[in-house]
């Protein structure tokens, strides 16, 4: 399950707002994935070389009632604020329910998810002056995923690049098939094509997103892995600095992407897990493709392959039947599984979804469970700060902006000396605040 996270991406140049009733070209709001915050790129680039001026375009999430809750929420603030703009709404919770986005007052266009990413749906002339409102297809028939090259996302130092898109599983919970289609895969041969263009443009981490990225390749001549996309990249593109993986499904993991944790220095130690819950039973009605004793095993197996390892999952709170013991095996798993970031949604009953139709548990349990989940997550970020703090080397931090940065393992840095974007720099650390590690001096 994706982590929901907010941006706004506006043309490079801007300022400041304008005043009430000018024009104030392309904005594009960004609800969920980090998916969503690549594709909004590829929008953002179309829309502005087809040369719309004032032009505001929302692109959502649906992962959970409250996403869907949150993008109503932005349409309607979009539109208070800008008035005279043409406001499109987009992304997954419009392409599942396009009907209902088409019904918001001020909305002019609702855009699906595979009509979004192509250069003539934004001509201004298709766009805005279309007779349909709603240009929404079937996106079960979709079977490819083009590459799209972008120059990196504005104002940071890591680029995300779109390898695969859709999801052919079926977890009972999640929504996310019918807003993004069947997995499909962007050939290796255009990957390496946008990763040694961002590399030549200096940018010094790029990082392989997807929906269910552990399934690239199962679509493509000769279904290659994961793992060897990673290592042609690595193999192909010398000057990368570096390159991360957004997210892995513990069922998925190949022998050859094992082995270049191991193997290959610029791939970095960080890995995201699809784990979902920790007890078999909820587990196999969740139906999950991995147990709690294969999670531990494949977590093994990677601190094996890279002992500095760090390592992130999604945990659900509350899930339908989760017994008390369910639960407390949810939870042990966090310190179990030795867990530096923990991302906890309490479980969001989706229409269409068959855990909809499970027995729920009360509300106020479901908030109990996840406030304890979310405790065990903040106790286990902790520990893990507290071990960096125990390596008596200096560490390397990527400065992602003034006073910010991250460790090779994705831990979060703060402090004044870290005080040039994109630069690489050697600290000494001398403490954290519970979220982050705080960097004192340059080494």
């Amino acid at each position: 399950m994706p982590s929901p996270t907010l941006s706004t991406q506006a043309p490079p140049g801007a300022e400041a707002p304008a005043a009430p009733g000018m024009n104030r070209g392309v904005e594009v709001v960004t609800l969920g994935c980090r998916l969503n915050d690549y594709e909004s790129e590829v929008i953002r680039a179309h829309a502005l070389a087809a040369g719309h001026d004032d032009l505001v375009v929302v692109n959502t999430c649906a992962v959970t009632n409250e996403a869907v809750r949150q993008a109503r929420q932005t349409i309607r603030r979009l539109r208070a604020e800008r008035p005279e703009a043409h406001l499109v709404v987009t992304g997954c919770a419009a392409q599942i329910d396009p009907a209902a986005f088409a019904a918001i007052e001020g909305v002019d266009r609702v855009i699906g998810n595979a009509e979004k990413l192509a250069a003539d749906t934004w001509a201004r002339s298709r766009l805005l002056h279309a007779n349909a409102r709603v240009m929404v297809d079937d996106i079960m028939s979709v079977r490819e995923t083009a590459a799209h090259l972008i120059e990196g996302l504005s104002g940071r130092t890591r680029a995300w690049i779109q390898v695969q898109n859709g999801c052919d599983h079926r977890c009972t919970f999640c929504i996310i098939p019918f807003g993004r289609g069947p997995s499909r895969s962007v050939p290796a041969g255009e990957v390496v094509q946008q990763v040694r263009l961002l590399a030549a443009r200096g940018v010094p981490e790029v990082v392989l997103t997807g929906v269910d990225l552990t399934s690239w390749g199962t679509d493509l001549p000769g279904t290659p892995r994961l793992g060897n996309l990673v290592r042609r990249i690595l193999r192909l593109v010398p000057e990368l600095q570096a390159l991360r993986l957004s997210s892995i499904d513990a069922a998925e993991m190949d022998d050859d992407l094992l082995r270049a944790f191991a193997e290959e220095g610029r791939l970095t130690p960080f890995a995201h897990l699809s784990l979902q819950h920790g007890d078999d039973l909820i587990l196999k009605r969740m139906k999950r493709r991995h147990s709690r004793a294969s999670a531990l095993a494949l977590i093994g197996a990677l601190r094996a392959a890279r002992p500095d390892i760090a390592l992130g999952a999604d945990l659900i709170a509350g899930f339908p039947t989760e017994s008390e013991d369910a639960h407390a095996a949810n939870l042990s798993l966090i310190a179990e599984a030795g867990l530096a970031f923990v991302h906890v949604f309490p479980f969001s009953a989706r229409d269409g979804t068959p855990a909809a139709r499970m027995p729920r548990l009360r509300g106020d349990v479901v908030r109990a469970r996840a406030a304890a989940l979310r405790g065990g997550a903040q106790a286990a970020l902790v520990r893990h700060l507290e071990a960096h703090l125990r390596r008596p080397a200096p560490q390397e931090v990527l400065v992602e902006r003034e006073g910010t940065g991250r460790l090779a393992d994705f831990t979060p840095v703060g402090g004044a000396v870290l005080s040039a974007p994109g630069a690489r720099v050697r600290v000494r650390l001398s403490g954290h605040d519970g979220t982050r590690l705080v960097a004192s001096k340059v080494a």
